[in-house]
């Protein structure tokens, strides 16, 4: 019997890596990502790469292709108070679980995506009369600062999709990452790479999990063009940071500051003196 799941796919690390695991898993999924005014729209442009990538090896392979679609939420971004949007606020750099990091919370962004994906799986489920799975990749190093990525959010919000719908019974949810942080998330997603047949860095290359991502121009003096580098000090870029220092790899994704492209090095060290100040606190 075939698997049905809708994820939704920001762009970043831990919903891509749940992509690799949906499939690894013999899901057949639909993938959605929000475009809500964004700052750091570049993980659209990641989203689209990972999924043509995925669709142009993993067919050959035995594997469905991924149904991908940006869900557009025109008109919302002048009206959200956030860092995270045009806009907003400058986004703060530091540790991820740092007070001043509740700026760049979206007041209620996961119950609008949640409320899409709902709707999709639920279609799906009657459209097919099967069973359809939503997919979202919170995780537990979220929850410090992210309510809605917590479990007792989760839990009221899908008894509300139940009330609110007739076959609702037809959905269920996955997140797998609930309970682990991206440390996990990284090591599941190596195993989904291997059992996948896919390469890991050709993968995290096209993620963007940097809230303050940068763009150059730049060419060999004939042709130009804007490249994007993800920055190493907001706490996203942290975060990613920590997990690829504790699984023991190099993030394959480019590095940059204010001033041009850096080496990972200098990424890594950066993030280094910072997980040792914070244990001090």
């Amino acid at each position: 019997m075939k698997k049905y799941a809708v994820l939704s796919l920001s762009g970043g690390m831990d919903s891509s890596t749940l992509l690799l695991h949906l499939l690894a898993d013999g899901y057949e999924v639909t993938a959605l990502s929000f475009d809500y005014g964004q700052k750091h729209s570049v993980e659209l442009q990641r989203a689209a790469e990972l999924v043509g990538y995925l669709n142009h090896e993993l067919p050959g392979l035995g594997y469905p292709k991924v149904t991908y679609q940006v869900i557009k939420l025109d008109g919302l971004t002048s009206l959200l108070n956030s860092a995270l949007v045009t806009g907003g606020d400058d986004v703060p750099e530091g540790h991820y679980e740092e007070e001043n990091m509740k700026a760049t919370v979206v007041p209620n962004r996961n119950k609008i995506f949640s409320s899409i994906i709902q709707a999709v799986a639920l279609s799906i489920a009657e459209s097919k009369n099967t069973t359809c799975s939503i997919a979202m990749g919170i995780h537990a190093g979220d929850h410090a600062i992210y309510p809605d990525c917590r479990q007792e959010f989760r839990d009221v919000d899908f008894e509300a999709f139940k009330s609110g719908n007739w076959g609702a019974e037809k959905v269920n949810m996955v997140t797998p990452y609930l309970h682990t942080d991206k440390f996990g998330i990284l090591q599941d997603g190596e195993k989904a790479c291997d059992q996948l047949h896919i390469d890991f860095d050709s993968v995290y290359a096209k993620t963007n999990t940097s809230y303050k991502p940068l763009m150059f121009m730049e060419g060999d003096g004939k042709r130009f063009k804007n490249n994007w580098y993800s920055d190493y000090k907001s706490a996203s870029s942290v975060e990613r940071i920590e997990a690829f220092l504790k699984l023991g790899r190099k993030d394959p994704v480019a590095y940059a500051n204010e001033h041009g492209p850096v080496a990972w090095e200098v990424a890594k060290s950066h993030v280094e003196q910072l997980l040792k100040e914070h244990a001090a606190s």
